[in-house]
């Protein structure tokens, strides 16, 4: 008996030491931490249990009969973080780069089935060298196998992808059917095709970090949804978003301890709006001073930056912010601010996460390269998104809401639950100088005329009384009371139930 545990010992070790003591110090010169390291940063300290720890690749060609190791490059297995159930996969840059082979794939498919079946959300920490060449067209099946696992999980369970390396080809799909891409500033990167394909095919001669590094995917492309300093930061961070989600999309949202009065008053907000309209202001603040502790956790925040997204808590329960930013651009709506949005809306939706919308919007951004970029479906699918989300919907009108995007953002018309505005709301088709021009294009000659229809067109809609009478906004609130005011609408929607139509699945337009 004494021999079977030491032998069963002895495989542990060898397992645990992944691709041996020079491979874990290359890693570690680059500022990287190991598979098993990332691991324990991220999980509760003692809580992992690991699965497949002795499989090995069944490859023969090219010599692989020669090369194993236990575990295969990937590490597996679930654990908790604070407390609450998560599966997790750990790429191994250690053991032969990382690369995914027919076994490594089987071990991510294994948690993703158990994932879904005991309703738990998926960490994949991705450090891999892409598809390993020596097996071939397995090797392609395996991706193939993961890719229909992640659309299968979509909706079901929470799916965050951490990219701690390289991350290229086939690899970089994974993680984009996700629900959340996290990258590692310096040490990470993601692209279909790298650096030397690019400058063979199209002689563009580009770097790693420039075609898919961190700055790249996070201020150009929008694929990833956020990056940190290093591994350690990186992965704090995942464990703090961790907290605003469902386990999965039959649960309601962690409910979490707070110290802030649901009716604590805020006498800034009254002066936060600047008494020129054309003046900006920053709505993080107006964020900030409404959520619980000031907590507020932002996605995709250095991408589209006239939209702002993420999660904050009112009374201990996760919402959903979707905010204008009249600091960017005025707070236009524009191609890039509709997907990006629109994508949150939907996860929202998916996963019973209520909806707070702060609107101060001067409608969708005019030109050419909007237009011919195709900015009408690319706001329709914001449109579509908030029309179809059925959790609570919250929105507040602060200032600007203009023409169609007044509709789009929230509006009573798709299926508002609770809108409110400031009294420094303005409702209107389009801005007083724009619409006089066109009410009144036979008197532009006369100045004075001109500036009385101003002013005689400001009275009438730079206020938010005639939407009020007609039911559009339930209620005008003082700014200060806007914390209490929300935190009352969010308690009353707790027990909504709306369904819409059954169908198949919708057809958003893409």
């Amino acid at each position: 008996m004494t021999d079977i545990l030491e032998q069963l010992e002895a495989r542990r070790t060898e397992a645990r030491a992944g691709g041996g003591e020079k491979r874990i110090a290359a890693q570690h010169a680059k500022g990287k931490l190991t598979a098993r390291e990332r691991i324990e940063v991220l999980l509760d300290e003692g809580s992992f249990e690991e699965y497949d720890m002795f499989v090995a690749h069944r490859a023969v060609d090219f010599g692989m009969d020669k090369i194993k190791y236990p575990g295969d490059g990937v590490v597996t297995g679930w654990g908790t973080i604070n407390g609450r159930l998560v599966y997790v996969y750990a790429q191994d840059f250690t053991v032969l780069g990382g690369s995914l082979s027919e076994t490594h794939a089987a071990k991510i498919c294994k948690i993703m089935d158990m994932a879904m079946k005991n309703g738990a959300p998926v960490i994949g920490l991705n450090d891999s060298g892409g598809a390993r060449i020596q097996e071939g067209v397995a090797s392609l099946g395996g991706y193939a196998d993961v890719f229909q696992k992640n659309v299968l999980a979509s909706g079901v369970v929470p799916q965050i992808s951490v990219i701690m390396g390289p991350c290229a080809g086939g690899a970089v799909y994974s993680p984009a059917m996700t629900d959340f891409i996290f990258m590692v500033r310096d040490t990470s990167y993601m692209f279909v095709t790298g650096p030397d394909v690019v400058k063979t095919v199209t002689n563009e001669i580009v770097t790693a970090e420039e075609l898919g590094g961190a700055k790249t995917h996070t201020t150009k492309s929008s694929v990833a949804d956020g990056a940190f300093d290093n591994d350690v930061e990186t992965l704090r961070q995942i464990r703090r978003l961790y907290d605003f989600l469902p386990l999965n999309n039959r649960e309601k949202p962690p409910v979490r301890p707070f110290f802030d009065s649901p009716d604590r008053e805020e006498p800034s907000l009254d002066t936060v709006i600047p008494d020129n309209p054309n003046q900006p202001y920053d709505m993080r603040e107006v964020i900030t001073k409404l959520a619980d502790e000031g907590d507020f956790f932002e996605i995709q925040e250095d991408f589209a930056k006239n939209i702002i997204c993420g999660f904050v808590r009112m009374e201990g329960q996760t919402v959903g912010v979707v905010a204008n930013q009249p600091l960017v651009l005025a707070g236009v709506l524009d191609i890039n601010s509709s997907r990006k949005a629109a994508r949150f809306v939907r996860f929202c939706d998916a996963f019973s996460i209520p909806l707070l919308t702060l609107v101060d919007v001067p409608g969708f951004l005019p030109g050419t390269s909007q237009e011919y970029g195709g900015v009408i479906k690319h706001g329709a699918k914001l449109l579509f998104a908030y029309g179809e989300a059925t959790v609570p919907k919250v929105t507040l009108i602060t200032r600007k809401a203009y023409g169609g995007a007044y509709d789009v953002m929230a509006s009573k018309h798709l299926r508002g639950d609770v809108n409110y505005a400031w009294p420094t709301a303005e409702i209107a088709v389009m801005g007083a100088k724009g619409a006089v021009e066109i009410i009144y294009r036979a008197e532009l000659g006369d100045a004075d005329k001109i500036a009385a229809r101003t002013k005689e067109y400001e009275d009438r809609f730079a206020n938010p009384f005639v939407a009020a009478e007609k039911g559009f906004i339930d209620d005008v609130i003082m700014p200060h009371a806007t914390r209490k005011r929300l935190c009352r609408a969010f308690a009353m929607l707790r027990g909504k139930s709306l369904e819409n139509p059954w169908k198949k699945h919708d057809n958003l337009p893409l």
